[in-house]
C-alpha cells in the first residue's frame, strides 16, 4: 500500500516486533501436547485442570495457562454427561419406562424406620399416588408384616378402588405369596424394582425423606 511498516503498525494497533521477530515456540511444546493428548485420551472425564496437576505429579514444571491453551489448540473437550435411564421391569420381564398418566394409575409403597424415645423402633408404611403425590395412607406399628401390608391395601381400595399398577421394591413383605396373588386377583399388576435401585421409586423415597423421616 506504499506505506512504512511502522505507520501500518501504528494504525493497527500491532506491536512491530509481530512483523520482525519470527515466533518460536518451547522447546518442549510436542512432547507436553503429546502427553496432554494421551492424558485427555486416558481420563475422559477430566479438564484441563486435573490433566495440569497430573502433568505436575509427573515431572512436568507448567502452569495451568499453557496447558489451557494447549487444550484448547488441539480442540480437547470433556463430553457432556449422559441423563442416567432408570429401568422399570414388569411381571413378564419386559423392560418399560411406566410414567403415572392419572390419579389412580400408579401406586407406590413402601416402608420407614425409626425409633422412639426408649430406643424401640418402630416402621411406618407410606402409600402414594405418584400422579397427585397423595399420601394415601401412613399405618404406624412397632412391627408391620405381609398381613398388615394385605389389611391397608385392602381398606385403601374399597374407599378409593384398585390401581391400574403398584411400585414397591423387593421387600419380603412386598413380594409374599400372598401379596402377590391377592394382588393378581384383583387386578392389580405389580412393579418390582431392580435390587440396590432406590431410585427406580422416585415418587415414595422423595416423600418418605422429606415428609415422613423429617417429622
Amino acid at each position: 500500500m506504499a506505506v512504512s511498516e511502522r505507520r501500518v503498525c501504528r494504525v493497527l494497533g500491532q506491536h512491530r516486533s509481530t512483523q520482525r521477530k519470527t515466533p518460536r515456540g518451547a522447546y518442549d511444546e510436542a512432547a507436553l501436547t503429546e502427553d496432554i493428548i494421551a492424558l485427555a485420551r486416558q481420563y475422559g472425564r477430566y479438564g484441563y485442570r486435573r490433566v495440569t496437576a497430573l502433568l505436575r505429579d509427573a515431572g512436568w514444571h507448567v502452569n495451568r495457562k499453557r496447558v489451557e491453551r494447549i487444550w484448547r489448540r488441539e480442540g480437547l473437550k470433556v463430553p457432556q454427561k449422559q441423563p442416567k435411564r432408570s429401568r422399570l421391569w414388569l411381571n413378564d420381564g419386559s423392560c418399560i419406562r411406566l410414567r403415572p398418566e392419572y390419579p389412580g394409575h400408579v401406586w407406590s409403597y413402601d416402608f420407614v424406620e425409626g425409633r422412639t424415645h426408649d430406643g424401640r423402633k418402630f416402621r411406618i408404611l407410606s402409600i402414594i399416588d405418584e400422579a397427585s403425590r397423595e399420601c394415601l395412607a401412613l399405618p404406624v406399628a412397632r412391627r408391620l408384616r405381609s398381613e398388615d401390608v394385605l389389611a391397608a391395601l385392602a381398606e385403601l381400595f374399597v374407599t378409593r378402588g384398585p390401581p391400574a399398577h403398584i411400585r414397591s421394591d423387593n421387600g419380603p413383605e412386598f413380594i409374599a405369596n400372598a401379596v402377590q396373588q391377592w394382588l393378581a386377583r384383583i387386578g392389580v399388576k405389580t412393579l418390582y424394582i431392580t435390587p440396590g435401585s432406590p431410585w427406580e421409586n422416585g415418587y415414595c423415597e422423595s416423600f418418605n425423606a422429606r415428609c415422613v423421616t423429617s417429622s
